[in-house]
């Protein structure tokens, strides 16, 4: 017997996480981009991340056609960017007003992120209703700030003493 799906989505949101914006851009689709949590490291060497994206959203279309993608790791001052890309605008509303330079593969990188990991796909696994898509980094861009987080459906920031 398995959980419901209520009890799976009640579990996980006691598990704290960083928000990214994952975003690509693609000849046939343009610049795309939506909110992500299901975030992780793979590897160190090479260096790899991966990100679980719902098999009905645009932007997992993309990705496909350009095979690149970049994680944008937000910091704790870009909740309306995370609202922005996480839904009911359309991929040209998310853009706008948003600074960004393309990256190595031409995924948008967003300026004003904490991190900014471009990468490209090495391989993408079907798993219910995601798609898990691994990416292997080609261009880091640091900046500095304290990360934006999500729990228990809301966002958070870090305490601090």
């Amino acid at each position: 017997m398995t959980v419901s799906v209520d009890d799976f989505k009640k579990a996980l949101q006691l598990w704290a996480s960083g928000v990214t914006v994952v975003t690509t851009h693609s000849e046939k689709f343009g610049n795309q981009g939506m909110t992500v949590t299901a975030f992780s490291s793979v590897s160190v060497n090479p260096p790899q991340v991966l990100v679980c994206i719902n098999n009905a959203a645009d932007t997992g279309e993309g990705i496909q056609e350009s095979q690149s993608f970049s994680v944008n790791i937000l910091g704790s001052d870009q909740q309306d960017l995370s609202n922005q890309f996480a839904g009911g605008a359309s991929q040209q509303q998310r853009f706008e007003n948003t600074d960004w330079i393309a990256g190595i593969t031409g995924s948008p990188l967003l300026n004003h992120s904490l991190i900014s990991l471009d990468c490209k796909v090495v391989d993408k696994v079907l798993a219910g209703t995601h798609w898990i898509i691994i990416g292997e980094v080609h261009e880091c861009i640091f900046r500095t700030g304290e990360p934006l987080l999500y729990y228990s459906g809301a966002y958070r920031q870090l305490a601090h003493d």
